[in-house]
């Protein structure tokens, strides 16, 4: 097992705030230092802050790209890869996001469609989709939307970018890359049952040894610690893929009858261990990072519908699923809405990051060429 991320939210008053940033930066640094002692890979570091919104309120379109311009020379002086500056809430702001995107590359952002209280903002929606198609085609093979998601229902704390945004005094959260675990008790167990108690005993033993480390940095430098997210942040590496573990108890292959079940029964055993969890904690099944998924998606085996069904029972909404160049912005907001209604309908946090490759129709492969994503075949939307 690794530890996916240590991200750290910090509430900014101002984008000059470089101080607080730093003292994030050097905490993360600290945590990551503890952490690597006892033995774990720490894959990345992260920050967080409120919403931007609050912290750039009242400035005009100029001057907000400016300061986060400024926030951006903050970061790369720092030597920081991620940083989230919050959601957006309102349609003006939203439809800045593609100029944000272009001009940095290691801010990350998202906007808000929805919750609970306010059910869906269709017009955010809307604006968020149109932010989608343009950052897809401002950005080389659409890469661009790697570092924008539109989410429903999501509350602060969840350290998984880029739904990430923070609010309150600081305080750090951690995820997980523990599809391992998962390879291993599914290797142990010839049914589903079995499979589910012998996830949850390897689980609960190695979620307690990372809570007590980190309840020790907490007491250490005086900041909160949030919880684990304990959602099953996926591999690049092909036996540690989730989908072919799910094989591993399946008659068929991931996407065929069966999964819906063990989708469920994951998620069962992420919210009911005995250790404090925060985010999503629940099945993240992102398509282009993950080796098993991707095959299987270019094997047709799933599609988006299927996958917005495993969300109603599982996961973390829809992630990293590459979509046709010349999809409408209606379609893409359709999309959104869709994922937006089983999140307030089940009252669960849901996110979407999707990838329209210019140029590029359905059954053509991705070309992306990073170290983050493995390349598949574009999905069909119909």
């Amino acid at each position: 097992m690794k530890i996916r991320t240590i991200t750290t939210g910090i509430s900014l008053q101002s984008p000059q705030d470089a101080e607080k940033i730093k003292q994030a930066a050097e905490f993360n640094q600290q945590a990551k230092d503890i952490f690597t002692q006892q033995g774990y890979e720490v894959q990345t570091t992260r920050i967080a802050t409120n919403s931007w919104e609050e912290y750039l309120q009242g400035l005009s379109q100029k001057e907000i790209l400016s300061q986060i311009q400024r926030l951006e020379e903050i970061c790369q002086n720092l030597n920081l890869s991620f940083f989230n500056i919050g959601y957006a809430n309102q349609p003006e702001n939203i439809a800045l996001i593609p100029e944000i995107n272009k001009q940095t590359s290691v801010i990350y952002c998202s906007s808000k469609i929805g919750d609970r209280a306010t059910e869906i903002n269709l017009e955010n929606a809307l604006e968020s989709a149109r932010v989608i198609k343009r950052i897809s085609q401002d950005s080389e093979n659409g890469y661009g939307n790697f570092r924008f998601c539109a989410w429903a229902n999501c509350k602060p704390g969840i350290p998984f970018f880029p739904t990430s945004y923070h609010q309150g005094d600081t305080a750090f959260a951690i995820g997980l890359e523990c599809c391992d675990l998962v390879t291993q008790a599914f290797s142990q167990a010839d049914d589903i049952p079995t499979a589910e108690a012998k996830l949850k005993i390897l689980l609960e033993m190695e979620l307690k040894q990372v809570t007590n480390i980190a309840e020790i940095i907490s007491d250490k430098f005086a900041i909160n610690f949030l919880g684990i997210d304990t959602s099953l942040a996926p591999s690049l590496d092909k036996n540690n893929s989730i989908a072919f573990a799910y094989e591993k108890l399946m008659q068929g292959k991931f996407g065929q009858p069966g999964t819906l079940a063990i989708s469920g029964m994951l998620t069962r055993v992420l919210k009911n261990v005995s250790v404090k969890i925060c985010g999503y904690s629940g099945l993240m099944l992102p398509v282009c990072e993950d080796v098993g998924l991707a095959t299987r998606a270019n094997e047709k085996t799933y599609d988006i519908t299927n996958l917005l069904l495993y969300s109603a029972v599982c996961g973390c909404g829809l992630d990293t699923v590459p979509i046709p160049g010349d999809i409408s912005i209606e379609k893409i907001a359709a999309i959104l809405i869709d994922m937006a209604t089983l999140a307030i309908k089940l009252d669960k946090p849901l996110s979407a990051r999707l990838f329209p490759i210019p140029g590029k129709k359905a059954g053509e492969m991705t070309a992306f060429n990073s170290p983050y994503l493995v390349d598949c075949q574009i999905f069909a939307v119909d």
